[in-house]
């Protein structure tokens, strides 16, 4: 199920929303068939850009942490995919462990745990938080803005368990991105079922490998709808080793920047797109210091690098050792909230869509220029009308429903993740 939501953008519905609403059936039966031969990413928050001509992913998390940002609407939603999820996983289930990400004591993670915590017990669950940060030697409480508070507990390990010193869950929920590694008291745990598995963090995810895989998800969906892929689509090279410090080695990066923006303009050219492309240099592990790059001309790339890399010595990979870059198409957002730029983020939970939320940047600037420090966050909420899209009428003329175009291709980028976590499984045969 995809909830009717309101978005920022209020024109008419283009061609490719059209495309989509038109051929519902055809979509939501296609799901439902990858879903018989696959498990879906038990949760995800994909950020989605919206340029007009093009709507496409450019951020896949598997440990999403901003569920204080969703609108209180849409937390039935959640509570019913949370029940379908464990419930497929686990139907005995009756203690949830959730593990936050060691030291991060920030108030707005605080209350997305709480938001998260709610979540679980509405959904039938008797859920403790437990810490894996050694700094934490007894139960304790941590104060949230609003007066509440959460109980936190160390972890402890018996029997090759996880659990606390009096709770023993059957199901393990890690809410932490595993930046540094897996944590020796979550390997080989036995009988209990970590959620998501220990290979969807940093150490083994890569943003080059889950792109290449969504763009073959995006082939496959736009066949379906007799489509160019690049619509839903950013074009992404992955490039790495680079050593930052080594001027061969960052030709062959302007190299592929170059590629990138040839293909993006060859694109623009097709559709008569006017915009002047530009490409987002990431890490491809997100554990480099380093960060997105916005480059319009491979000429300006050394300094634009020079001018982002954080001190050598905070870096937590050496550079010259090389590190793992993608170069990716950038694909502005247009959606505005009171002229403010407006970029869409979705949150799904196993094989649904469960809300999402605007990241709106307040100072005025071009949208390949946007900074998430100086951002705010706005709940995607439910329209009270209930009106919806009329099938087979024109654009435009058929009410605005684009919050299902953004659950789609949220759906996609996490199917890619699915995909992605069956080939990186060291239990399976697929792995390479």
């Amino acid at each position: 199920m995809v909830p009717h939501l309101v978005t920022a953008l209020n024109g008419p519905i283009n061609e490719l929303e059209q495309r989509m609403l038109e051929a519902t059936p055809a979509i939501e039966r296609w799901f439902r068939l990858e879903w018989m031969e696959h498990t879906p990413a038990f949760y995800c928050a994909v950020d989605v850009r919206n340029a007009g001509y093009k709507l496409a992913p450019v951020d896949t998390g598997l440990f999403p942490s901003r569920f204080n940002n969703l609108a209180p609407e849409v937390m039935p939603l959640a509570v019913q995919a949370a029940m379908a999820a464990i419930e497929k996983i686990c139907p005995e289930a009756r203690n949830l462990l959730i593990i936050p990400e060691a030291g991060n004591r920030n108030s707005f993670y605080l209350e997305s745990l709480h938001r998260l915590i709610g979540i679980f017990y509405q959904a039938g669950l008797n859920v403790r938080l437990g810490s894996l940060d050694p700094a934490l030697k007894k139960p304790t409480h941590w104060r949230l803005p609003e007066g509440q508070t959460l109980a936190v507990e160390p972890v402890v390990r018996q029997r090759g368990r996880v659990g606390l010193k009096d709770f023993d869950p059957c199901t393990i929920l890690l809410n932490t991105p595993l930046m540094e590694g897996v944590p020796k008291q979550l390997l080989s745990v036995h009988e209990q079922y970590l959620l998501p598995p220990l290979h969807a963090g940093w150490t083994v995810r890569s943003m080059g490998r889950h792109f290449q895989i969504y763009e073959e998800v995006a082939k496959k969906f736009s066949k379906l709808l007799g489509m160019d892929h690049w619509l839903i689509h950013p074009i992404t090279h992955a490039c790495g080793p680079v050593n930052l410090d080594d001027a061969p080695s960052l030709k062959g990066l302007a190299d592929q920047v170059d590629a990138v923006l040839t293909k993006v303009r060859r694109k623009h050219k097709e559709y008569g797109i006017a915009d002047k492309p530009f490409v987002v240099i990431k890490a491809g592990d997100r554990r480099h210091g380093l960060a997105s790059l916005n480059v319009r001309d491979a000429k300006d790339l050394a300094a634009k690098i020079e001018r982002a890399r954080i001190p050598p010595q905070a870096e937590p990979t050496s550079s010259s050792q090389g590190v793992e870059l993608v170069v990716q198409e950038g694909v502005p957002t247009f959606e505005r909230i009171n002229e403010a730029v407006a970029e869409p983020v979705v949150y799904t939970m196993d094989r649904y869509v469960v809300g999402g939320y605007y990241r709106v940047h307040a100072e005025p600037g071009h949208p390949d220029q946007l900074h998430p420090a100086n951002s705010h966050y706005v709940p995607l909420a439910f329209e009270p009308s209930g009106a919806l899209p009329r099938p087979g009428v024109k654009p435009g003329v058929s009410a605005p429903n684009r919050f299902y175009m953004y659950g789609v291709v949220a759906r996609l980028a996490m199917l890619a993740a699915s995909y992605e976590l069956e080939a990186t499984d060291p239990e399976s045969d697929s792995v390479e």
